[in-house]
């Protein structure tokens, strides 16, 4: 690391210029309004191809937003509740998430990883999440080098968010008492 501007100064400012390239190319501004309109890739919605879920399975969702996200119909229905309250946003991060940890080429995952930037992480896009200032700037620093982590924090928090927020509200919802009559 760069402990001293008189030690290595060549090699820290050249470091420092290099991230600064980076960070500049990550949070450019769209230079059309086409490039405002091009939304992450999202993948047509399918019905679940597995079998309604037991009536012990549904009760689970009810303490484990886990057990209800690899749940089929219940990640169809949770999506389906957070859509009618205008809310899915987060649901989606998550999910592009998940998606791009699964990226092997190391140039699709730099264009995924922008995408994903834009429409949620970057300050008044599209479907911004609601993240705290410290865990934008631990996302927008993972960014410079894009990794299958590089998300983890930003996710880590919204998964929370919608264990704490989102889960509960859906439980009480009629999405959610249909599996359990």
């Amino acid at each position: 690391m760069c402990k001293g501007l008189a030690a290595l100064p060549h090699s820290c400012l050249e470091r420092a210029k290099e991230i600064k390239i980076k960070l500049g190319i990550l949070l450019q501004k769209p230079e059309s309004a086409i490039d405002l309109v091009i939304p992450y890739n999202e993948k047509p919605e399918k019905p679940a191809k597995t079998q309604k879920p037991s009536l012990d399975e549904a009760l689970q969702w009810r303490d484990s937003l886990d057990k209800l996200l690899q749940n089929n119909y219940g990640l169809a229905s949770f999506k389906s509740f957070l859509k009618s309250e205008f809310s899915e946003e987060n649901l989606e991060f998550w999910m592009a998430c998940e998606d791009y940890k699964k990226i092997k080429s190391p140039v699709k995952m730099a264009e995924t990883a922008k995408k994903i930037y834009e429409e949620f992480i970057q300050v008044e896009a599209p479907k911004e999440v609601n993240i705290d200032h410290f865990t934008k700037e631990i996302t927008v620093k993972n960014l410079v080098e894009p990794s299958p982590s590089s998300f983890d924090v930003a996710q880590k928090r919204i998964h929370a968010l919608m264990e704490k927020d989102s889960l509960p509200r859906f439980v009480r919802s009629e999405f959610y008492q249909e599996f359990i009559k």
